[in-house]
């Protein structure tokens, strides 16, 4: 059996990043779940992350180009999963030290300047600590649900970047 190309991996790679994105979007505008400050960032790195694989594909780098385009993914897979588990904690905190709701991020963006819009995306807020959806199957949460995905995508960036 061969290993599967460079350019098909980055490929398939951000395939799986745009079906994060898609579901997302599913849940957001479908399913009504409005996302939380958290969740945008994590959409952010899934989506910088789909878009250094697509780069990659179209521009077939060789030998070192290789590694730099699969360690920039794997940077972002990982600061993506960073953010999840922040979210994840965020819910698992006990009622009372939970923070407190914030505004919307659509209010936000059009009322405070951007270091304070930026600070609560990175940080998050009691909006955050609220799980939404949880699958019925795994009882998984959607931080859950996106960590996985961002441990999945970094291991195989790490793998990409190393293969010869």
């Amino acid at each position: 059996m061969t290993m599967p190309s460079y350019r098909t991996v980055n490929l398939c790679l951000f395939l799986f990043c745009i079906s994060s994105l898609g579901i997302a979007y599913y849940m957001e505008h479908v399913m009504l779940l409005e996302p939380c400050p958290l969740c945008i960032t994590q959409r952010i790195f899934f989506f910088c992350a789909g878009f250094v694989a697509l780069l990659a594909f179209i521009f077939k780098p060789k030998n070192s180009g290789q590694t730099y385009f699969s360690l920039i993914s794997a940077i972002f897979a990982i600061g993506g999963a960073g953010f999840a588990i922040r979210q994840i904690w965020l819910q698992h905190l006990p009622k009372d030290q939970v923070p407190m709701c914030g505004p919307s991020l659509s209010y936000m963006v059009q009322e405070f300047p951007l270091s304070e819009v930026l600070q609560a995306m990175l940080s998050g807020d009691g909006n955050c600590a609220e799980i939404s959806w949880q699958d019925p199957v795994l009882q998984l949460s959607i931080p859950q649900w996106s960590l996985i995905g961002f441990i999945c995508l970094a291991a195989l960036c790490v793998w990409q970047a190393m293969r010869r």
